[in-house]
């Protein structure tokens, strides 16, 4: 997990996880989009971000070069991230968990410990766009699908930090 940013304000930063399946597509561009739009409101001390996947199919990778592509169109950097697979210890350490679908939604429910603590729950459950339930795996959907993808996090991304903050 990163390292807590210093709190002006002595209240902990809230602190919230993005899943997806492998940690090198969705989740990773929602952890870029939200840190993004949360730096861009000045609010770096009020939050601590960090995306995971359900398996360990990636761990230790750049996210796809697609996702990069995309978010880097749009003005947001995801090369310093590297997937990493979901541990126990992040239900208790993050605040809120946000799972891209309902697959990884109920992955995240089998393995959550007894105390867990944090908020487990679709992302697209905070956002306003009522066409979507879910964030859709974008291989399916080529270079549109890695848009799309884009637009419904960076919609819900938005939706959730106006909640949050």
């Amino acid at each position: 997990m990163r390292e807590a940013p210093a709190s002006n304000s002595g209240q902990p930063p809230v602190r919230v996880l993005f899943v997806c399946m492998g940690n090198i597509c969705r989740s990773p561009t929602a952890e870029g989009v939200f840190r993004h739009h949360v730096e861009h409101r000045d609010l770096k001390e009020r939050f601590e971000v960090d995306s995971a996947g359900t398996h360990a199919y990636h761990v230790g990778d750049l996210p796809d070069s697609r996702s990069q592509a995309k978010a880097l169109e749009h003005g947001v950097d995801l090369s310093n991230q590297r997937a990493r697979r979901v541990s126990e210890q992040d239900f208790r350490d993050f605040d809120w968990i946000l799972a891209m679908d309902r697959d990884n939604l109920e992955a995240l429910e089998r393995v959550a410990p007894d105390d867990a603590t944090a908020t487990v729950s679709l992302l697209l459950d905070y956002g306003t766009n009522a066409q979507f339930e879910e964030v859709p795996d974008p291989y399916y959907g080529g270079a549109r699908g890695f848009e799309l993808v884009y637009q419904l996090i960076d919609g819900a991304c938005r939706d959730f930090l106006d909640r949050l903050a």
